[in-house]
């Protein structure tokens, strides 16, 4: 079983920052690729960033030069680090993480929080 914690959701200015931590935990299999997606109001939800176990990233076009995310394996979690947000940044975000055996791979996701950039 995976257990996801999302933490830094909330309200911010346009132009300002946040960041986002998502730490799993579990045992007996191994931790793939994290990242982040989001899902805005009336929208389907989308990538946002996502890091393998080897610290490949990659990044939707919307976000690249002013998100960055990182992680640290030996505490399986990861951090998305948003500058410079803008109005349309406003969604729920996601942690999505894989895990793998020897003989399936899953993907878990996390409740969710809420980034609200606004005025």
């Amino acid at each position: 079983q995976v257990q996801l914690v999302e933490s830094g959701g909330g309200l911010v200015q346009p132009g300002g920052s946040l960041r986002l931590s998502c730490a799993a935990s579990g045992s007996g299999f191994r931790f793939r690729a994290m990242g982040w997606y989001r899902q805005p109001p009336g929208k389907q939800r989308e990538l946002v960033a996502r890091i393998t176990n080897s610290g490949l990233t990659n990044y939707a076009y919307s976000v690249k030069g002013r998100f960055t995310l990182s992680r640290d394996n030996a505490n399986n979690t990861v951090h998305l680090q948003m500058n410079s947000l803008k109005p349309e940044d406003t969604a729920v975000y996601y942690c999505k993480c894989r895990i793998s055996t020897v003989v399936v791979s899953v993907d878990y996701w996390g409740q969710g929080t809420q980034v609200t950039v606004s005025s």
